[in-house]
């Protein structure tokens, strides 16, 4: 059953998501789409299995879930290195910085999911 109380890596991941669809926004707006359309996937992905870790059947599905999360942050984290390396596209400021935090909590979620017995 869901739980609607506060929560750090959702509330993190929809606040991600918000800021990669106006990048990705901007990078349209420059004509730069395969990687606009590639991050926007990637990015809003991780808040989408987050949300579904929240409903989910059993730990084993949790923890699968929040893994599935965690990889798209990790695809995330390459192409906004990609935009921020290539010096035709606008520096995505600060969302390297956010996805590599969210990618921490990620971990610790999934540590602290596996070594608790519950």
């Amino acid at each position: 059953m869901r739980n609607d109380k506060e929560n750090l890596i959702v509330n993190l991941s929809i606040s991600f998501a918000l800021e990669i669809i106006e990048y990705c926004e901007l990078l349209e707006s420059k004509r730069k789409f395969v990687l606009a359309n590639q991050l926007l996937k990637s990015g809003t992905s991780i808040g989408a299995n987050v949300h579904e870790a929240q409903n989910a059947e059993s730990k084993a599905d949790f923890i699968h879930k929040i893994k599935i999360a965690a990889k798209e942050s990790d695809e995330t984290d390459y192409w906004l290195t990609l935009c921020s390396l290539s010096p035709s596209y606008p520096n995505p400021v600060g969302l390297d910085v956010k996805v590599l935090s969210i990618i921490n909590v990620l971990s610790k979620i999934i540590s602290s999911s596996k070594n608790n017995p519950s």
